[in-house]
């Protein structure tokens, strides 16, 4: 009955100012308004049926909803303590802005985390450290068929769209990026002016809508595609798999995003949902996704052709390696994007349920490739919560040659993690295709924190080689990266986890990999498991 009371009230206590108002000043009808528009607002709580809540308790409730709100700004800026904001802390988040700003980049008074913690996992530093190198490494991305290698860096801008990213963020990016020598990937949206005008060398991927490269009916239209590649901007093209936040799922943009511009880019109608299939129509086989991507190649002019994946099944990435084999082509690089990897926007399900961290999926891909005897035709990027100069090091022990960034890129830019990116309401233009969220973002000032925040973390990178005592990526080992795995026992990456040897699946396949490549078949990538009996 409380509502009934509630209502009750502020009718006696409108009656009462009414009287008061009839021989009192402006000031007392300025509240007989207020009172008037607390007591309609009551008796719509009232007799409305969606909110339970402002049924029972009118008025006071929408306190409720007020606090929810705001409750993810007052979470991350007056309760979360510096490591344990997520995805990215607030310690990782401030280093990121700091050496985007080009201020200080460090801190004072020793670690916030607590290192007795099993898990925890450390660095091998040497006694004899050397000098780093006077310019940072680079990776030479492409295979025997390639006849266009390109250099890669050590650090690069991620996958990311025009549609999921404002114009003006894609702007900054791809300026950032040609200011720093990096490469830029212009995520499956399509090959557009923004990420062409910043003068970056782009990655184009496609993905499984082929934007920007379709028929009418969806397919991929290789006339057209010849025509974008040819593009001197276009340095290496890219396929995408799947991607680790949502595996399995094609991307979807809603249509009050897809604006008519978008829908030029994108070769799809304006103003519809524009929905990418889970799987792709150009092939359905292991074989013939190594025919597709040497197909690829021949049609760019011999760039280097790549896929990027979230691994699942590993019986399926050695499908792929059979059909390698058996075919006698090979991609010139394979990007490995991790589970915990972002999107603009994903279903719950499979952000927290749904493909292989990055450690695991990396060091599947580097053991398949080494124990298939393809591992020095190919190159292997990483992607997926990249945004230290450790995080490089770390995927660099582990298998990667190279690294790809897309949501430190993005706080590079000046993304807040305010996760509203689904929404079309970030905050500061970053993620979002509202004009005037965007028009906030200055292209100029944010272009120079990208190249900074690039350059600051590479030679964080470099750096940290040189206090392991090594010159260059080649000389880093799984010895150098320790895990404590209880209270008193610490592990090396080299006793933690299997390693295997150059062919050794083609001569002898491990016990622990045979299962898995006796069912492997280069001409289905559905594994040929065992029934239940």
């Amino acid at each position: 009955m409380l509502r009934f009371y509630l209502i009750g009230f502020i009718g006696l206590a409108l009656g009462a100012v009414v009287v008061a108002a009839t021989v009192g000043g402006w000031g007392w009808w300025a509240l007989v308004v207020l009172l008037v528009l607390l007591l309609a607002l009551g008796i719509y709580d009232v007799v409305q049926t969606r909110h339970s809540v402002l049924r029972n308790y009118p008025v006071i409730g929408h306190m409720r909803y007020l606090l929810e709100s705001i409750r993810p700004e007052m979470q991350q800026y007056f309760i979360e303590r510096n490591t344990d904001g997520r995805p990215f802390s607030r310690e990782v988040r401030t280093v990121i802005y700091e050496r985007a700003k080009g201020t200080h980049g460090e801190q004072s008074f020793g670690t916030e985390r607590y290192l007795e913690q099993v898990g925890y996992e450390y660095l091998v530093h040497s006694t004899a450290p050397v000098p780093g190198p006077q310019e940072p490494p680079r990776v030479l991305i492409g295979g025997p068929e390639c006849t266009s290698k390109y250099s890669m860096s050590l650090l690069n801008v991620s996958a990311m769209s025009f549609g999921s990213l404002s114009g003006n963020a894609l702007r900054a990016l791809s300026g950032g990026a040609a200011r720093g020598g990096f490469a830029h990937d212009t995520g499956e949206g399509g090959l557009t002016p923004y990420h062409l005008e910043g003068g970056a060398d782009l990655i184009w991927e496609i993905g499984s809508g082929y934007f920007g490269t379709r028929t009418d009916k969806g397919y991929f239209a290789p006339d057209e595609f010849a025509d974008k590649a040819a593009n001197e901007r276009v340095k290496m093209i890219n396929l995408k798999l799947s991607q680790g936040a949502k595996p399995g799922i094609g991307g979807v943009l809603p249509a009050a995003k897809v604006s008519a511009e978008i829908a030029g880019y994108r070769g799809v109608p304006a103003h519809e949902k524009c929905v990418s299939p889970p799987a792709h129509s150009a092939f359905s086989t292991p074989r013939e996704l190594i025919q597709f991507i040497a197909r690829l190649r021949e049609l760019s002019g011999g760039k280097p052709t790549g896929f990027k994946l979230c691994v699942g099944s590993r019986r399926e990435f050695l499908a792929i390696c059979k059909a390698m084999l058996s075919e006698g082509t090979t991609p010139d690089f394979i990007v490995v994007d991790g589970a915990e990897g972002g999107t603009a926007a994903a279903p719950l399900e499979y952000e927290d349920n749904m493909g292989l961290p990055l450690t695991n999926g990396l060091m599947t891909v580097q053991n398949a490739l080494v124990a298939t005897g393809l591992r020095d035709r190919i190159r292997i990027g990483a992607s997926g919560k990249i945004a230290t100069g450790h995080d490089i090091v770390k995927r660099l022990i582990q298998g990667a040659d190279y690294t790809n960034s897309a949501r430190a890129m993005m706080m590079a830019v000046g993304c807040i993690q305010a996760q509203a990116c689904h929404t079309n309401k970030c905050p500061v233009g970053v993620a979002t295709q509202d004009p005037k969220r965007a028009h906030a973002l200055n292209v100029p000032d944010k272009t120079a924190r990208v190249h900074r925040y690039h350059d600051a973390t590479v030679d964080q990178a470099v750096q940290i080689m040189s206090s392991l005592g090594v010159r260059d990526p080649s000389e880093l080992s799984t010895d150098m990266l320790r895990k404590k795995v209880s209270p008193t026992v610490v592990r090396s990456y080299t006793e933690l986890y299997e390693w295997l040897s150059p062919g050794e699946m083609l001569a002898d396949p491990p016990e622990s990999w045979a299962a898995d490549w006796a069912a492997a078949s280069a001409d289905s990538f559905r594994p040929q498991y065992t029934s239940r009996t």
